[in-house]
């Protein structure tokens, strides 16, 4: 994923989860603002493994939204995986994330083709 659609800052990450809503899958949770600029940002517990894992989790991660940044709204999302998230495969990983933006209604047009 390109670093122009990065969240960096802690306070990025704290207005998206004080104004965001969220919601939630068995491997992640999303908390998301809408807004003008598509941002993304990925957060993994020490509750889900060490750091080899955790950095795992967040690159697989990072693909799977690469994939999705053309299909979805603009604003901030806030990716956390939840400990499940340590065994899970890519492709687990990538189908609940389509899950949960298709949920909340955050593509702008269906990921698989369908209106």
């Amino acid at each position: 994923m390109q670093k122009e659609y990065r969240l960096r800052k802690n306070g990025q990450f704290r207005y998206v989860y004080r104004k965001g809503k969220g919601s939630a899958g068995r491997e992640l949770a999303v908390a998301f603002v809408r807004g003008p600029k598509l941002l993304a940002g990925f957060s993994v517990s020490k509750k889900v493994g060490n750091a080899v894992i955790r950095n795992r989790i967040k690159r697989r991660l990072r693909e799977a939204f690469k994939k999705q940044i053309p299909l979805v709204k603009k604003g901030m999302y806030v990716f956390t995986a939840r400990p499940m998230a340590a065994d899970a495969a890519y492709e687990s990983l990538e189908k609940t994330m389509v899950y949960i933006l298709r949920k909340n209604g955050l593509y702008t047009s269906s990921p698989d083709g369908k209106p």
